[in-house]
């Protein structure tokens, strides 16, 4: 039987009606419309430029400094606003550095104009930037620096500049370092959380904030030796760039800067003059010897056609492995994403050797052992394989370093934490002032383990159990290092223990084999794979602007984020090789 329903809407009602179907049509086209001419314009922000005579190349300081960035996307600022999203510019090193190489060797580019002071970068990526500029500056073109303020890591930098100028009202931060953790032990006794610690390793300190509440004696000796090994590169390279003493720097530094009067700066050294903003065209003309000069933006810069060599045979090919090492996930170095990567390389045979740039304080044990036999393929196929280091690559980061053919660490890189640790959180204590049971029906004995590991805490069996675990997962790590450096498991071991060592200490006790630089690595991959002439080719290759545009509709709020994270880590406990990322400020 058909059952017919009589349309007896009101006529204003079908009037609503017709006006919502028009404005979603219009929408809809309008969407279309704007989705077109987005992507012609991202056509266009990727088009080559050709050098200009009279070119001044500008580094704008400001943003992250990151291994490899994305392509600029001209509507990040759009649709960051619309969805209530704030945007940080991300710069590449490896653009920095390819772009200050081909204005050091061509004629058209004058100098550098270092703009700004705010960049926020480690401090081995800082020294990466920094020596490039020395290096520029062996062309005998000018640099200069202006800023309306600097932190301490620009200034670093901008020190390298043939004069530094900085805004009349400006602050110069020059301060000294400080390398600060937080400690949640108190706040997780009041809302009734034990974290149930597994780990080997005396100075593995990233697990000593859930169960201490100050830094340990075997923490602080490592974090005062790689500090004051960063300050003392700082120290050592300003006062040579500016004609003062290492002395005079740390005096100058007691004085805490950030709080002087601006005239200090200049009477002490630091900065050499005090403009405002709309005086530096008058020096950039001076410097340049025209009024006509054009300024390349690195965007612009990165962007001039380099094209003809691209045809050559022989590559070597950079893999970027930066951020937390995750089993799962988008971000970070993901061991699926990586596996595809290196699956790619095995298809390509014009690549005839590897440097792998790792820029990571480490993470899942397990996803590093996966990265680690990955490299190993790549060398079972008979190319060689260097690692360059970055800020970091410690615990899991040194992980799948170890088995490289060679090893190239910055002296303020922070690498070692050869480490491993597990943490389970238990919240029975919790439960029980919130009033929340927990029953159930298992079928074995420890059925029940990841449920009762956060509702009930882990027994004294399965405690055993899983420190067993650990303990298997620092023996296999420490093998695999071991077998890396050619030297006895025992000879790491006594280097282990999970302490962090800066890269010029790493290199006295054989966990690296050189200080330098990328482009250090680059050439010495090359030279393992006997090639003369090559090109460089990048992986994975840079996120277009469409897919970085796609992750801003991502709408996940922060707490679901978190809620995804928690329900991940109670589902299993996880065996992390992992260092804590200090902040150095």
């Amino acid at each position: 039987m058909a059952i017919y329903v009589k349309n007896d809407q009101h006529p204003h009602k079908k009037m609503g009606c017709l006006w919502t179907v028009i404005v979603v049509i219009g929408a809809y086209f309008l969407f279309s419309a704007l989705l077109v001419f987005l992507m012609g314009s991202m056509m266009t922000s990727t088009a080559t430029n050709t050098l200009e005579e009279n070119t001044i190349y500008r580094i704008d300081m400001e943003g992250v400094l990151v291994e490899q960035a994305p392509e600029e996307n001209p509507f990040d600022a759009v649709f960051s606003e619309l969805y209530g999203k704030s945007v940080t510019t991300k710069v590449g090193l490896n653009d920095l550095l390819n772009n200050i190489a081909l204005a050091k060797d061509n004629d058209k580019v004058l100098g550098i104009y270092l703009r700004g002071g705010t960049l926020a970068a480690g401090p081995a990526s800082a020294k990466a930037l920094r020596d490039a500029l020395l290096d520029f500056k062996q062309s005998g073109k000018f640099i200069i620096a202006y800023a309306e303020s600097y932190t301490q890591t620009n200034y670093y930098i901008a020190s390298v500049a043939d004069k530094v100028y900085m805004n009349t009202t400006g602050t110069l931060m020059w301060d000294g370092l400080t390398a600060q953790k937080q400690y949640y032990t108190r706040l997780l006794d009041k809302i009734g959380v034990e974290m149930q610690i597994l780990k080997v390793g005396t100075f593995k300190s990233a697990v000593e904030p859930y169960f201490r509440t100050s830094m340990s004696t075997e923490d602080r000796k490592q974090t005062e030796q790689y500090l004051g090994g960063i300050w003392s590169e700082m120290k050592t390279a300003v006062a040579k760039s500016r004609a003062l003493t290492v002395e005079q720097l740390d005096a100058y530094a007691d004085e805490c800067m950030s709080l002087q009067a601006q005239e200090k700066y200049v009477q002490y050294g630091l900065v050499d003059t005090l403009v405002y903003v709309q005086d530096m065209d008058t020096a950039l003309r001076v410097y340049a010897g025209t009024k006509d000069y054009k300024i390349f933006t690195n965007s612009k810069m990165t962007s001039v056609d380099r094209s003809s060599n691209t045809l050559m045979k022989n590559k070597v090919a950079v893999i970027y492995a930066e951020g937390q090492i995750f089993d799962t996930g988008k971000e970070g170095i993901v061991d699926t994403k990586f596996i595809k990567t290196v699956k790619k390389i095995h298809k390509n045979d014009k690549i005839k050797a590897i440097v792998l740039r790792v820029n990571s304080p480490g993470g899942s044990a397990d996803a590093s052992e996966q990265i680690w036999h990955a490299i190993k393929t790549l060398q079972a196929k008979g190319l060689p394989v260097v690692v360059s280091m970055g800020d970091y690559a410690a615990s899991g980061g040194y992980y799948i370093s170890c088995c490289a053919d060679y090893i190239y660490a910055e002296p303020t890189t922070l690498t070692g934490s050869i480490g491993i640790f597990g943490t389970v959180p238990n919240a029975s204590k919790l439960m029980n002032k919130i009033g929340l049971d927990v029953d159930g029906v298992s079928t074995n004995r420890h059925s029940d383990l990841s449920a009762n590991a956060l509702f009930k805490g882990l027994n004294k069996e399965e405690m055993v159990l899983m420190q067993s675990m650990v303990e298997r997962g620092y023996d296999l790590f420490t093998n695999r290092c071991a077998e890396g450096r050619g030297v006895t498991q025992d000879e790491i071991k006594a280097v282990g223990e999970g302490r962090v060592w800066l890269g010029k200490d790493a290199l006295e006790i054989g966990l690296v084999d050189e200080l330098g630089n990328i482009n250090n690595a680059i050439e010495k991959a090359a030279e393992l794979a006997n090639l003369g002439e090559y090109v460089i080719t990048e992986y994975p290759g840079k996120r277009d602007p469409l897919e970085e545009l796609i992750k801003l509709f991502d709408q996940t709020s922060p707490e679901e984020h978190l809620m995804m994270r928690v329900r991940e880590f109670v589902a299993q406990p996880r065996i992390m090789a992992l260092t804590p990322e200090v902040t150095i400020q």
